[in-house]
């Protein structure tokens, strides 16, 4: 009897405050495109799923539209076939010596660990986009589990926990195959 050839099926969970720190760094976008074939490519996949978290300022916060932003998830999902999570970043007040200022939170941890355990059954490798040592918790659980788990950041933004405790780690800066065009800032109104 023939032996059935086991799908190396790979999920890829991006964090985007933590690449954005890598874009950055850089000057350069990531071309997302890119990121199914560079994955079947040099992990042998033959299925790629990806998604991608992020939390956006609440309208009217910046000086700036948003419109754009919104369009990239959309390109992101329906372009691309991503998964999106998203959520608008919640403002907190807090007052301290020098009168009130506002912070803002939006850290999807929760979100990317609840999908990651939630798919265990559909991939062989997890792939995080992400240096947070609040996720060794998760890597070590897949690893566990028989899954193989790589880390994919920055050397300036990522822990040692996490890029010793996974499989393996790859400097996102590294990848020249990955980058795409130059990153632009907004001029100040």
């Amino acid at each position: 009897m023939e032996k059935i050839k086991k799908n190396n099926s790979i999920y890829i969970f991006i964090d985007a405050s933590n690449v954005w720190n890598a874009v950055k760094s850089v000057r350069r976008f990531i071309e997302y495109k890119k990121l199914k074939n560079y994955f079947r490519d040099n992990f042998n996949a033959d299925n790629v799923e990806i998604f991608y978290y992020d939390a956006y300022p609440k309208v009217g916060t910046r000086d700036y539209d948003l419109d754009g932003k919104h369009k990239f998830y959309t390109y992101l999902k329906k372009g691309l076939g991503f998964t999106v999570r998203k959520k608008e970043l919640k403002r907190i007040s807090i007052i301290g010596n020098d009168g009130e200022s506002i912070i803002e939170k939006g850290n999807m941890d929760v979100e990317i660990t609840i999908d990651a355990l939630h798919n265990m059954n559909e991939y062989n490798i997890a792939v995080l986009f992400s240096g947070d040592a609040d996720f060794l918790a998760l890597v070590n659980y897949l690893r566990n589990c028989g899954k193989k788990v790589y880390i994919f950041s920055s050397k300036d933004n990522i822990s040692h926990e996490l890029k010793t405790g996974s499989n393996g780690y790859f400097d996102l800066k590294n990848i020249n195959e990955l980058w795409g065009k130059d990153l632009k800032y907004r001029i100040k109104k």
